[in-house]
């Protein structure tokens, strides 16, 4: 299974780091290993800075099409990311530590790809930290829309059924610290909860 993980999917969060949005998606991958689906989050553990980026993540089915959908968090140690970056190498360190790609419960999804946009149908991302909204977003806001990010993969990649997408995350990242209590809910534009995720950071 693999983990594809598509950057700066949301025109404000490239902005809020100094990015460009890319013309076409950009993906990287994550090892399956970074996986974990409970609480608490091992911050501490971790040697670097630990930021949050929500998500919302499929799980692809049969055909490519959507089959399940869940609240992600893509951890990001943010200055490692920076220092590889400016030597122009692979982003494995700061993107693929251990624990860094947090997965809440799946929930079928009825719909295709484009019905996950939908500005009165589709879901929205919530993130708090100890009770502060930190990111919020609709996916309708996304330039870069899960259904461009599944067809520039099948140009190229080896993607398959079972394999996880995250499609990539709203403005409001921040540094997470141990103490800090998260909860992050993928939910419909009526607040009505598809996946949702709590954790303490240790």
């Amino acid at each position: 299974m693999a983990l594809w993980c598509t950057i700066r999917t949301f025109a404000k969060h490239a902005k809020e780091l100094g990015n460009k949005q890319p013309a076409e998606p950009v993906f990287f991958v994550k090892p399956e290993n970074c996986i974990t689906t409970v609480s608490p989050l091992q911050i501490s553990k971790h040697p670097g800075e630990v930021h949050h980026e929500i998500e919302c993540v499929i799980r692809i089915g049969d055909n490519l099409q959507v089959e399940a959908v869940a609240v992600g968090l893509d951890l990001t140690d943010r200055a490692a990311q920076s220092i590889c970056r400016e030597q122009q190498i692979p982003w494995a360190k700061g993107k693929c530590f251990t624990d860094s790609a947090v997965i809440g419960p799946f929930s079928d999804w009825e719909g295709d790809y484009n019905s996950l946009v939908d500005e009165t149908e589709g879901l929205a991302l919530l993130l708090t930290v100890n009770g502060k909204v930190v990111q919020q977003a609709p996916l309708s806001q996304m330039s870069i829309t899960p259904l461009m990010q599944i067809e520039a993969l099948q140009q190229w990649a080896p993607v398959c059924q079972g394999d996880y997408l995250f499609t990539g995350t709203p403005a409001g990242v921040g540094q997470l610290h141990a103490g800090d209590q998260l909860v992050a809910i993928l939910q419909t534009i009526n607040g009505d909860s598809v996946s949702r995720f709590e954790a303490n950071c240790v």
